[in-house]
């Protein structure tokens, strides 16, 4: 995931040993785990919407397609990076994982990791962390710069937004939030039940809008539900005064890869989630300081 924002604070990241004590599954692809970490490294000090690495070589079965990759690349495999699902009130940390999907042709390298931590049954494992990083949080003074908080994202760019509005809530700020959330199918949604209940909860701070594209009859499921990808009118029609709303936008970017094989091919990379939002936000006049993105792909 990358951000181009600057954090509030500096802090060096520390490493903790973690305890997996649970596991959901949220969709067939994608599970949420509650790791309880060794404060003796260090205070679990957080901000909602940061992330932890997570290195695949401390795992032994991974070694053999570590060393493949690494050899394939001709560099070292990175950490991972996952944001977080939980808001610092909450006892556990937790991640959702996705379990990334290798496309011949489209993917250039099979996933390393999320299909352990998807499927490995990992529930009383220990593994390593290291945390927490990065500025997409919001800022101390978010109830002065704006009364809503408008967050789109798409698949699994839910996760650091859904622990945000948890926090907000759990602070109390000022702010309205509405959570926009593209995904393929009703079933392929993220928090589906706790967004609701959030919802529930708290009606004058939170309203969900959820965005199909695959779905043939999206009306079944409520007027909250909308056809097809995130459009600059439905946009428009989420942002009623621009200059005291702040997007946060976390899907799928152009890829470096996409990038470079642009570059090969003198072709134009295709736009993505974040490509496409992005365009609608500026032609609707949200000036860049008021958005806030993380990108994965």
């Amino acid at each position: 995931m990358s951000a181009e924002v600057t954090p509030s604070r500096a802090k060096r990241p520390v490493e903790y040993e973690a305890t997996v004590t649970d596991l959901r599954m949220e969709t067939h692809d994608t599970a949420t785990l509650w790791l309880e970490l060794d404060a003796s490294a260090g205070p679990l000090d957080y901000k909602a919407g940061q992330f932890i690495n997570i290195d695949p070589h401390q795992f032994r079965s991974l070694a053999q397609q570590c060393a493949y990759l690494q050899e394939q690349k001709g560099r070292k495999e990175p950490p991972r990076s996952y944001s977080l699902a939980s808001a610092p009130h909450e006892r556990h940390v937790a991640i959702t994982v996705k379990d990334e999907e290798f496309i011949p042709g489209v993917t250039r390298y099979p996933p390393l990791l999320s299909p352990l931590l998807v499927h490995g049954r990992l529930v009383g494992a220990k593994l390593k962390v290291t945390g927490f990083m990065g500025p997409y949080v919001l800022p101390d003074d978010a109830a002065e710069r704006a009364d809503h908080v408008l967050h789109v994202v798409a698949g699994s760019g839910a996760v650091p937004n859904f622990a945000i509005v948890k926090d907000a809530l759990h602070r109390g700020l000022k702010l309205r939030h509405t959570f926009l959330a593209s995904n393929k199918t009703w079933g392929d949604i993220l928090y589906r039940e706790e967004l609701a209940a959030l919802e529930r909860a708290a009606p004058d701070r939170v309203r969900v809008v959820h965005t199909l594209t695959r779905e043939t009859d999206e009306a079944k499921y409520g007027p909250q539900v909308r056809k097809g990808r995130v459009a600059e009118a439905l946009l428009s029609e989420l942002i009623p005064a621009p200059d005291a709303c702040l997007v946060y936008v976390c899907g799928p970017a152009i890829t470096p890869w996409d990038r470079r094989k642009a570059l090969e091919t003198r072709t134009p990379a295709t736009p993505r989630f974040m490509e496409a939002v992005l365009g609608h936000l500026h032609e609707l006049g949200i000036p860049d300081k008021r958005i806030k993105r993380e990108a994965y792909g």
